[in-house]
């Protein structure tokens, strides 16, 4: 994909042998036509196709000569000279001139206007796509480095998953949807924020705003805090319907249920998190279940807080340890502070959650910020933010 607005280009390329699938698809292509969506064979000018030929697919749907005009003119004209122009450059062999042919797929969009930008885009498309195609682009590193940073520039927003800890995990708590949409519209732009839809907020509004929250914060990370007990694949069909990106179940529960609740959330693609809040073996209810989850959270009840009670972080090492070569991420709740999050984070905590120290401050970026801080002191050989980093968006 090159180019903007309305003449923006989008090739999809394939090249390959005469005699193999490729050359099939050619041959197809050219004798099994459509309305609306024509073949034509790739040409410079009029009785000069380029080496190797290449069969044009229009993809949108060809409706009247103004159309028309626009793929057998400047599209059909970009797309052969790219390839003339690789084959002069070395990128595709000229002694696969005559065994080879291409398959090049056009999109022209109904209110593209301007010639020169249809063709200057296309053929800086086609020439991208063939570069790419005999490079082997991109390599599984990229494809592994770049797919949780990505923003599909239609779609228009970013699919988080966590891949790069630590994180901050923000808990909405407080069962006010107004006092919610507040705190997000303060927080400071940060990668390593993620978002928690709490258990009271849900309780008050249904799981539904967890779409709600996902309005006014598209691009974040959003877990529903269920606290699932029983009916876990409904519940978690529930959150899934609301774009929740994570859901809750607890350590309490039976062991068919979290077995159940973990199998829906892998099922549906996002994450399966269990809390470990008043269980007192985690480490037995984890070697029960059938998978492990995605996150454990050692969590220490507001309730027991008032008590004194010590967090127990002392299980991170000790989970670690009973299911080593297992990756999970470990997620720590129940009065942290900017003076205990350097202590949580030491014992092994990939993600911090902090709920009345932050919803309840006066000043909610200033407080966000403290712990955005200290998680980027843990990770000194990280850049930061991503996106700060980011001049060029391929």
């Amino acid at each position: 994909m090159v180019g903007k607005g309305q003449e923006i280009a989008h090739i999809d390329l394939l090249i390959g042998d005469k005699d193999g699938p490729v050359g099939m698809a050619f041959a197809q292509g050219l004798t099994h036509m459509s309305a609306g969506h024509t073949p034509l064979l790739g040409v410079i000018r009029p009785n000069l196709p380029p080496k190797p030929h290449v069969l044009i697919v229009p993809k949108v749907t060809i409706k009247n000569m103004e159309a028309a005009n626009k793929i057998f003119g400047p599209a059909q004209a970009a797309v052969a000279k790219a390839i003339a122009d690789a084959v002069e450059e070395g990128v595709i062999p000229k002694d696969k001139l005559d065994s080879w042919v291409i398959v090049a797929s056009v999109f022209i969009h109904p209110e593209a206007k301007d010639y020169r930008r249809i063709y200057h885009y296309n053929y800086g498309a086609t020439k991208l796509a063939l570069n790419r195609a005999m490079t082997n682009y991109p390599p599984i590193e990229k494809v592994l480095y770049d797919k949780d940073r990505a923003k599909h520039p239609i779609m228009g927003f970013r699919v988080p998953r966590l891949w790069r800890p630590p994180y901050l995990q923000i808990a909405l708590d407080n069962p006010s949807l107004e006092q919610a949409i507040r705190v997000i519209r303060e927080l400071p732009r940060s990668d390593r924020i993620i978002l928690e839809a709490g258990t009271p907020l849900i309780k008050r509004y249904g799981v539904s705003v967890v779409s709600k929250l996902r309005e006014v914060a598209p691009d974040m990370f959003i877990i529903a805090d269920l606290k699932t007990l029983d009916t876990a694949q409904v519940e978690v069909d529930i959150a899934y319907d609301e774009t929740a990106d994570a859901a809750v179940v607890s350590g309490l529960a039976s062991t068919e249920s979290i077995d159940r609740f973990i199998y829906e959330a892998n099922r549906l693609g996002i994450y399966a998190i269990i809390d470990f809040m008043e269980v007192k073996d985690p480490i037995e209810k984890l070697k029960s279940l059938k998978k492990l989850p995605d996150v454990v959270i050692i969590h220490r009840a507001i309730d027991v807080e008032a008590t004194g009670e010590k967090p127990k972080w002392h299980l991170i090492k000790e989970i670690n340890e009973a299911f080593k070569g297992h990756k999970m991420f470990f997620a720590v709740a129940g009065g942290i502070r900017p003076d205990t999050a350097v202590e949580a984070l030491k014992a092994g905590a990939d993600i911090l959650i902090v709920g009345r120290y932050i919803t309840q401050s006066k000043d909610i970026e200033r407080s966000t910020r403290e712990f955005i801080e200290i998680l980027a002191r843990e990770v000194p050989k990280e850049p930061g933010d991503i996106d700060l980093f980011r001049y060029h968006v391929e």
